[in-house]
């Protein structure tokens, strides 16, 4: 039995605690909603009593914030084509640190160095696990998601360049706030992570990725993988971001794609659109 179609994770108004509650899918999570809310999404799905209260602030809806997030590369073939790179046998992985996570609606602060080394945007699916996970096969894959959320793959592009750094990604990718997820996390039964749904991210309103969700390694494949590759459990909560479609500024164009001030956004529907700001710092 599917106990709610949607989650958010917020802070409430009256006491600045931290909930969560059901949404259907036809309500979009924002600010000023009255809820339902509980302590955590166990209290939610075994009926426990719940206190009215009105959303403050979305939070990145993963119920453990402590953990790294797993991310793909070169997980769309737009996007391996365009780099000019071969589709891998197997999916690229890094980890970002859970100081990387960051919420729905927040400014993102980009340090000093990363304003130089061209900042810029990945749309991406995110998959929220039901852990732990340890060796699954893609037929288990499906019991152990909790469910689907969006998340921007902010990078300072330079650092992954192979002849300043040898190719590696982490240190790119690595920085406080630079993994928005967001705004809320839709069931497994309520979503399929595959064309015709599409992901699209816009700057400033501008559309610069569009694509379907057309994945080289499938979201059952891709989740057994990692299970399997990292040969160490992988926590409940734990975000896995997907891989981004062609579009990356990289590509598009010499000149940095993200400007301070500038509005980023993800959409993916039914989840909805993750939205944050660009924020250089002095």
């Amino acid at each position: 039995m599917v106990l709610w179609d949607s989650l958010i994770r917020f802070t409430a108004v009256e006491d600045s605690k931290t909930y969560w509650a059901a949404l259907h899918l036809q309500t979009a999570p924002e600010v000023g909603l009255k809820v339902d809310g509980f302590p955590s999404i166990e209290s939610l799905e075994s009926g426990e009593s719940s206190r009215s209260v009105t959303v403050k602030k979305l939070l990145a809806p993963t119920p453990d914030t402590t953990n790294p997030i797993y991310c793909i590369g070169l997980n769309y073939r737009n996007h391996a084509e365009e780099a000019k790179l071969a589709v891998p046998s197997c999916p690229p992985m890094w980890f970002k640190p859970a100081a990387a996570l960051a919420n729905h609606d927040e400014d993102i602060p980009f340090p000093p160095v990363a304003h130089t080394n061209f900042p810029d945007f990945e749309g991406e699916l995110t998959v929220i696990i039901r852990g732990p996970i340890k060796s699954i096969t893609k037929s288990e894959v499906k019991a152990s998601i909790l469910g689907y959320t969006i998340g921007n793959d902010l990078t300072a592009r330079l650092f992954q360049d192979p002849k300043r750094t040898g190719g590696q990604y982490t240190y790119a990718k690595a920085f406080d706030a630079f993994a928005p997820l967001g705004p809320r996390l839709v069931h497994p039964s309520k979503f399929e992570p595959s064309a015709p749904n599409t992901v699209t991210t816009r700057v400033n309103g501008k559309v610069v990725q569009n694509s379907p969700l057309d994945f080289i390694f499938p979201v059952d494949e891709l989740v057994s993988y990692v299970s399997q590759d990292v040969g160490t459990t992988v926590p409940n909560g734990s975000a896995i971001m997907t891989g981004t479609p062609a579009g990356v500024g990289w590509f598009q164009t010499p000149q940095s794609p993200l400007q301070d001030g500038d509005v980023v956004e993800v959409e993916i529907q039914p989840i909805g659109i993750l939205r944050n700001k660009i924020v250089f710092e002095k």
